[in-house]
């Protein structure tokens, strides 16, 4: 009987009003998605689409891309169902249209916004760790030798403690040894040296 209702409910609405209805329903399941991946520590990976700066941009700096499959994600998430509601209402197809053209744009702005806050936040992250350099720390999980893995440190900074990966060229450094840091890799990971007055096997 659902299954007849959902059909009779379709086989009612026009053809302007699918093709809404398809939008919002399509690209409300992809952030659906995108959403979740997030919350797993997995993501959609971005897709900066830029202009050359001498034949127009459509970034408005050279960290904030408006246009992203994020932001396209939910340009059409918004299009879709403002067209839903302003249909639904008894509007024109024209401000329909028009409207949640708008309605899009402001998600898709949003979005891009939030990202480049985000982005933002995270080289702050880095800055702060390359005034680390030269700082002194402490072995918290053994760290082997000749950048054969990470171990981990603990290193206070502006009155916070950090728990960092780290790596040294020399030998292998256990828990409680002294290090100080030479230099911040990838992934904001240490390069390390001891410090102590003896050398570790």
């Amino acid at each position: 009987m659902v299954v007849l209702s959902l059909g009779n409910w379709w086989a009612s609405l026009s053809q302007i009003q699918h093709i809404f209805w398809a939008i919002a329903i399509v690209f409300s399941f992809l952030f659906l998605i995108q959403f979740l991946f997030s919350m797993i520590g997995l993501d959609f990976d971005d897709v900066d689409i830029g202009v050359p700066s001498d034949g127009g941009d459509t970034s408005f700096s050279g960290d904030f891309s408006l246009i992203s499959v994020r932001s396209i994600i939910a340009f059409f998430t918004m299009f879709g169902w403002t067209g839903v509601l302003l249909l639904n209402s008894g509007k024109a197809i024209w401000t329909a249209v028009i409207f949640s053209s708008l309605a899009g744009f402001i998600g898709m702005f949003i979005v891009a916004y939030l990202m480049y806050q985000l982005s933002k936040l995270e080289e702050t992250g880095t800055t702060d760790l390359a005034d680390a350099i030269f700082e002194t720390g402490e072995v918290y999980l053994p760290i082997p030798p000749a950048k054969s893995g990470p171990g981990r440190v603990h290193l206070k900074m502006k009155g916070a403690l950090k728990e960092l990966d780290a790596i040294t060229e020399g030998d292998g450094l256990p828990t409680g040894a002294s290090v100080r840091i030479l230099e911040v890799l990838d992934n904001n990971t240490l390069l390390v040296e001891s410090i102590d007055k003896y050398q570790f096997e």
